[in-house]
Order: C-alpha cells, then sequence, then structure tokens
C-alpha cells in the first residue's frame, strides 16, 4: 500500500498531549492508517523547562527537541509523519494550512484530534515557530533578569510561584515580588499548598501580595532596566524594574470556527472557552462523531495539565481503533484529583495531590525532595523522546 492509500488520522498540536496521542494512535491503529501530526513548530516545545531556562543560562537550547523521534521506534514509522505547517481552519472531513504539504494546503482526514491546548504568555509560552531565535528570546530574557535588580512577577499559578523561587535562589540579592489575583497562589489546589509555598516565599524573602492585579499600561511595562512603578488595582504600586507575566491560560479555540454547530453552544462551552466533548472525547456536538478533543483544550472537567491529558490520548486512541473497526468507542476518561510535581528552586521540589474525596480522603498527599538538579534533567527527557545524543553539539540542532 502506497501512502496515497493510507487514510489520514490527523492530530492538531504537538505539545505534551499531542505528541503522546500522536504516537499512542499511530501503536493502536492497522497499517491502513497513517497518523500525521500537524504543528508549525520545527521542534518540540519543552515547556516545562521555560520558567527556569528563562533565568537560568546554559541549557535553553535543550528545551527544543526535534521531532524526529516520534515514530521512530515504531515497525510502520514510515507511514507517519510530522507536519511542520500551522492550521487555519477545520472543516468537516479537511483542515487548511498555511502552507502546502505534499502539494496541496488542504489535508483530508477519516479522523482528527484537536490538541491545540491553550496560550500562555511570554516566557511560559513561545511565539517563534524556529528554534534559533526561540533560543535567543530565552537568553534575551536571561539579561533582563540579570540586569534588574528588583523584579516583579504577575500571576499566582505555577508558572509564577516557579519562576519566583528560582530568581530569589539563583539571584538572592534580587528583591522578587509576586502579585497574585486571588486570597492565595495555586487555588485549584487544597490549601496547604498555598501554605507550604507561603513559608517557601519567607524562607525566600519573596515578597507575596494577593487579593489585587497588575494594571498593564496599553505600550506595556519598559524593560531598559530604568526603576518603574506598577499600578496595582487596588490602588497601591510597586516600584521595579523588571515584569514578568504569568498571568494564566487562554483557550485555543478559534480553529472548531470552521465546523457548524448543531445549536449554538454545542461545540464551544460559552463558560470558559473549551471544546465540548463526550466522555469519550469525541466532541458532544453528534455531527461530528469522528473528531475529537484531548487535553488542555477539551472542556472535560479535569485538571488542565500534561498528565492528565496523556492519559486522555490513550483513551482517544482506543476509541479512535473502535471507529476504525467498525464499532461504538467506549473508553472513557478518569477524573482523577489534581496533583503538580512543582519545583521551588533548584533543589527543592513537592509532589503534591489534593485528597480523594471520592475515596473519603480530606487531606492532600505532599512528598517534599531535595533531588532538583539545574537543569531539570533536560538531557534524559531528550533520551525519552527517542533521541540519541552522541555529540553535545547535537543539542543545537
Amino acid at each position: 500500500m502506497t501512502t496515497g492509500d493510507l487514510k489520514n488520522v490527523v492530530v492538531v498540536g504537538g505539545s505534551y498531549v499531542g505528541r503522546a496521542t500522536a504516537k499512542e494512535l499511530a501503536q493502536a491503529l492497522p497499517s491502513t492508517h497513517r497518523v500525521l501530526l500537524v504543528e508549525p513548530h520545527s521542534h518540540f516545545h519543552h515547556l516545562f523547562t521555560f520558567p527556569r531556562f528563562a533565568i537560568v543560562p546554559g541549557q535553553e537550547h535543550k528545551a527544543f527537541v526535534p521531532y524526529s523521534g516520534l515514530f521512530s521506534s515504531l515497525p510502520n514509522a514510515a507511514n507517519h509523519a510530522v507536519v511542520q505547517a500551522r492550521v487555519l481552519s477545520v472543516h468537516a472531513r479537511h483542515v487548511n494550512l498555511d502552507r502546502e504539504w505534499q502539494g496541496s494546503k488542504q489535508l483530508p482526514f477519516e479522523y482528527l484530534a484537536l490538541a491545540t491546548g491553550t496560550s500562555l504568555a511570554e516566557p511560559a509560552g513561545m511565539k517563534q515557530d524556529e528554534k534559533p531565535p526561540a533560543v535567543r528570546y530565552l537568553q534575551t530574557h536571561q539579561e533582563a533578569v540579570k540586569r534588574a535588580t528588583s523584579i516583579l512577577i504577575a500571576g499566582g499559578g505555577a508558572v509564577g510561584v516557579q519562576m519566583a523561587t528560582d530568581l530569589k535562589e539563583y539571584f538572592p540579592d534580587k528583591a522578587v515580588t509576586l502579585v497574585q489575583s486571588r486570597a492565595r497562589v495555586m487555588p485549584q489546589f487544597h490549601p496547604a499548598l498555598h501554605e507550604l509555598i507561603s513559608k517557601r516565599f519567607d524562607e525566600l524573602g519573596i515578597d507575596l501580595i494577593t487579593g489585587t492585579r497588575i494594571v498593564v499600561p496599553p505600550t506595556g511595562f519598559p524593560n531598559d532596566g530604568t526603576p518603574f512603578q506598577v499600578q496595582l488595582t487596588n490602588g497601591s504600586t510597586v516600584p521595579t524594574e523588571l515584569v514578568i507575566l504569568a498571568t494564566g491560560q487562554r483557550p485555543n479555540n478559534g480553529l472548531v470556527a470552521g465546523l457548524e454547530p448543531s445549536h449554538p453552544g454545542s461545540l464551544i462551552n460559552p463558560e470558559n472557552g473549551f471544546v465540548r466533548v463526550r466522555p469519550t472525547l469525541q466532541l458532544l456536538d453528534l455531527k461530528y462523531p469522528h473528531i475529537f478533543a484531548v487535553g488542555d483544550i477539551a472542556d472535560t472537567g479535569v485538571q488542565k495539565a500534561a498528565r492528565p491529558g496523556i492519559a486522555q490520548a490513550a483513551v482517544l486512541a482506543k476509541n479512535v481503533k473502535a471507529l476504525a473497526d467498525g464499532q461504538e468507542p467506549t473508553e472513557t476518561y478518569v477524573r482523577n484529583p489534581a496533583a503538580i510535581h512543582l519545583t521551588l528552586g533548584m533543589q527543592y521540589n513537592v509532589i503534591f495531590r489534593n485528597p480523594n474525596e471520592a475515596e473519603g480522603q480530606t487531606q492532600p498527599t505532599i512528598v517534599e525532595k531535595q533531588d532538583g538538579r539545574e537543569d531539570m534533567g533536560v538531557e534524559g527527557f531528550w533520551e525519552r523522546q527517542g533521541i540519541q545524543v552522541i555529540n553535545p553539539q547535537q543539542y543545537h540542532l
């Protein structure tokens, strides 16, 4: 069978969940199907390292990993492909690309998985698609951090908390302030996590301001090393030389606009912007049983994080396989309590899991560790992505 005879299974979005979805599908489906992962980035963006590598120099080139190892271990690896392109719109049986692939900007599919996730402000997310300018962005951010004597971080989620602790531990002489709009940091977790983080902030000397937001000027904040005042919505001001935005996630739901809903609100939840799905991860709208959404973009009610999203990838693959076999999908995703592995400095890190109330738990699970590494074990991540590095220069490719 030639590649032209294969049935396309398209995955849109190549971050942690999209990558896992593509591999699960490639392993589950018969040789009559090929998996095409469509992603505009030239390399996999190892987002978990961005907060650290935007501060600490010397490892930033390792945050961008080639996709070449994705299918390499599979017996039918040649059937599948990573398509470097941006999907402009999604339709019932094809997607439109911003550039040609195999002679066409239109890519037909038998099944489609949307893994478009959410957008994050830089430096937690990256605007650049190619590796060299993305590496330069992190290096420029490192220089701005090094130059500033005082730094304000806006946002008390995982990114803001991790950057604050990294900053203060790596540069103890800098004044670091974190501003959080809610009464506590990381409010989706049990209050014990806020207490643990507050204690860590006190140990390091980080100022925490809660219950207010920063006011972002229309022209943005200066970044030339001169001091300025940041206005807060509670009327007060904070002096600083650098502002880092870590202000949350925005769902990347624009592609669904190309689909015709059965009725208003059947595709996107108007309350939160996430794509509505059934327990099988098929779109809730019955017109599109062959289209799925997975991970952060899916309105599952599950924590928006890589681990639960990757678990959903396995569910999706089994359900696509069922459809390909002419059967009804029956696999459903599991709702587990929110959990996180959080760095709170170069070595200190914590595994925190909310209590499983369905099992009668009332207290969270907390595992504190001191085994963190400055490079966050990034070289081991390359190996797990199927990239065998013999010469360190390969990390720059």
